[in-house]
């Protein structure tokens, strides 16, 4: 075995290791979702982030790979492989199979966020097919254009991108590609959903407390230990001087930014309402490893610290703001920590980033590119879940019976209850 060779399997081993991690945030997610809505309807959120990997699993093996990955980052769209592996070469020498599994469970990820701000009234049926869109054609087309080697991130002079900002869209592990798109498609289906039923009352938000903070809080350590598999999993090696320093970093800048998030809002709302909030805090870790996920690997040590800071104190002005004065809601505040976190992270990566960002002298042409970038993915995330939303709404219905969410989605959607 030559040291390369013994290298590329290093390399594989941790790509491979990393989706394990990534794989586990699923229950995280579960956990989160369950723990901060009722108990009547605990079965339908853990049935649902099981779903959601089994349809985007076999969806993005057979058809989605192909759109993300295919005709060499060319073009609006790649082409469908149907299953067949064989036209993609990884450039590392990673082995293809692996790869599609890691690129697998990211796909999965933006299809589950969006289950957290339609919880409690989607009908189970309509969830299904909203999930079989996102994991179809509505992540691989963004895709394509990024990660898949396409015009955002295509880097080689005489690109639209250079000639434009002299500089690429970066998403180093997916604020923009996969957290921004599921919480604007969130935010999208929760107004085309409505609110739950006696949420609003003479034009004042109700509040409706989850059932276990317990659970909230266990799928949040599995969250946050999973995103050391989504963030520093996406250097794709481990292998030489330049990964393990690379890597190291990450793990370091994902870690401030998720404690210096839980920081920020813990305090913050101490302030603004008097008392420390946990449920809060929980999300205000998520919002600060959202927002390092686009530059943790460009950002210093500081940097991601005031990135995550900052994220935390933004959460609980925009959780408010789209629960009070929007009346939109979301039950467990993700188009806050995945859409607003989401698009605030990339944004500051063209600003905190030290080599081209604004603070560090390199001008505001990174910071427009990743305006630009942002724009266009949820530009394109809006118009296509408008679309599937109000679609499904119109064509079959989007939401469930008034008795069936009044008595809850366990026993009407699945015949079986979750605590008995």
């Amino acid at each position: 075995m030559s040291v390369q060779d013994l290298g590329i399997s290093v390399d594989t081993v941790w790509m491979l290791l990393a989706a394990m991690l990534v794989f586990f945030m699923q229950p995280g997610f579960a956990l989160c979702e369950a723990g901060f809505t009722r108990s009547k309807n605990t079965a339908n959120i853990l049935f649902k982030n099981f779903v959601d990997f089994m349809i985007g699993s076999v969806l993005f093996w057979f058809v989605g790979f192909g759109f993300m990955f295919g005709s060499d980052g060319a073009g609006f769209i790649g082409m469908p492989n149907f299953g067949d592996l064989s036209f993609y070469t990884n450039a590392a020498g990673l082995p293809t199979e692996g790869f599609l599994m890691f690129e697998t469970v990211f796909c999965a990820t933006s299809a589950t966020i969006v289950s957290g701000a339609m919880a409690e009234r989607t009908k189970f049926s309509m969830y299904c097919v909203y999930s079989f869109f996102i994991s179809l054609i509505i992540y691989p087309v963004e895709g394509h254009w990024t990660w898949g080697g396409g015009w955002l991130c295509n880097s080689e002079a005489g690109s639209f991108m250079m000639n434009t900002f002299g500089a690429a869209f970066h998403d180093f592990a997916g604020s923009a590609i996969v957290h921004s798109v599921g919480g604007v498609l969130a935010l999208v289906g929760a107004i085309c959903l409505g609110p739950r039923l006696g949420k609003y009352r003479n034009g004042k938000s109700t509040a409706i407390p989850g059932h276990n903070l317990m659970a909230a809080a266990l799928g949040v350590f599995i969250l946050w230990f999973g995103w050391f598999g989504f963030n520093p999993g996406s250097q794709l090696a481990a292998s030489g001087e330049v990964n393990r320093v690379a890597i190291s970093h990450v793990f370091l800048t994902t870690n401030l930014a998720a404690v210096c998030g839980g920081l920020g809002t813990m305090f913050t709302s101490w302030i603004k309402y008097g008392k420390p909030s946990f449920s809060l805090t929980l999300n205000g870790i998520l919002a600060g490893l959202v927002a390092i996920t686009a530059g943790c690997d460009l950002v210093s040590p500081l940097g991601s610290a005031i990135i995550g800071l900052l994220a935390g104190i933004i959460l609980v002005f925009s959780i408010e703001f789209i629960d009070t004065k929007l009346h939109i809601d979301d039950p467990v505040g993700a188009s806050s920590v995945h859409g607003v976190c989401g698009i605030f992270g990339t944004l500051m990566t063209g600003l905190f980033a030290l080599d081209g960002g604004a603070f560090y002298g390199g001008g505001f042409g990174f910071f427009g590119a990743q305006c630009f970038g942002i724009l266009c993915i949820d530009l394109w995330a809006a118009v296509t879940g408008i679309i599937l939303f109000w679609g499904i709404k119109k064509i079959a219905g989007l939401r469930v019976d008034k008795r069936i969410e009044e008595e809850g989605l366990d026993i009407y959607e699945h015949g079986e209850s979750c605590y008995n």
